[in-house]
């Protein structure tokens, strides 16, 4: 029997709209009152997700936790205690961010540990984290020295067309040769995390550190940032809007988009009939 699921949020739990819609609240509640853990495993900070975990039940409780920064911290949400957490060589993260700032049109993200500053903010990335509610504060700098003295969990870079994301990439590459794990999500980002860390490493680790194994945990997603965690957990479920790499290393493929309740779908096909 499964014990936990960890899900990605947009593109995967959250509508277009980022919502959660109120067949998968009820599910998520159920769920829990079957003893399941639903765990939010995403790249967002976990002070950014407050207001979905009251969304779904979890807010301010314990023995109930988020994943955040693909695998960059592990946090009961109990007075958002943090139990795990992995930091970006500062020397790295301000590399990183003076390449991109150096290409002109691209969107920086810099996330810390209880905050997120973006610089370079286009109107599609205000209107996209308007809706997903996320709480930001925009600088201006050419390089990070202001975040010199505290502790950075990632950096992301934002540009809708992918070519540009992957030169990117591929500059920072030929130009910092520290291993990192780099990944791509929401068809709008390119997100750089410190080396060996991802989603699926820690929902491995949060199992082990309140006794679920980790082929009693399931894993719903849609993108490559995802793919680590369908491919380390017991059961990886993709959503139908998932890329076809997640679809091809899910062992479940929801007929449901993210518009169409997918945990509720989930559960039926999972744990209705189990």
């Amino acid at each position: 029997m499964y014990k936990m699921i960890v899900s990605d949020l947009d593109e995967s739990l959250l509508r277009d709209d980022g919502s959660v819609s109120p067949k998968d609240i009820e599910t998520i509640h159920k769920l829990r009152d079957e003893g399941v853990k639903f765990v939010p495993n995403t790249g967002r900070g976990f002070a950014s997700v407050q207001p979905l975990l009251a969304t779904i039940g979890t807010k301010d409780l314990a023995g109930q936790y988020v994943i955040s920064y693909n695998g960059g911290a592990i946090v009961e949400n109990k007075d958002n205690r943090i139990l795990v957490q992995h930091t970006l060589d500062f020397d790295i993260a301000d590399q990183i961010y003076r390449l991109a700032m150096a290409e002109g049109d691209l969107c920086a993200h810099v996330y810390t540990f209880h905050h997120v500053y973006v610089a370079n903010i286009n109107e599609p990335e205000r209107d996209y984290l308007e809706n997903r509610g996320v709480d930001f504060q925009q600088f201006s700098a050419p390089d990070l020295s202001q975040f010199k003295d505290q502790a950075i969990a990632k950096v992301i870079f934002q540009h809708l067309d992918f070519g540009v994301r992957r030169r990117f990439y591929e500059k920072v590459e030929d130009n910092i040769k520290t291993p990192l794990t780099v990944t791509y999500s929401s068809n709008r980002y390119v997100e750089f995390n410190p080396d060996a860390i991802d989603k699926g490493k820690a929902a491995i680790a949060l199992g082990e550190q309140i006794g679920i194994k980790k082929d009693e945990i399931i894993a719903l997603g849609d993108n490559s940032n995802d793919l680590s965690m369908l491919q380390q957990v017991g059961l990886g479920v993709a959503v139908s809007n998932g890329i076809p790499a997640v679809k091809h290393a899910a062992g479940l493929v929801l007929d449901a988009t993210n518009n169409d309740d997918p945990v509720t779908e989930l559960y039926e096909k999972v744990f209705k009939q189990a």
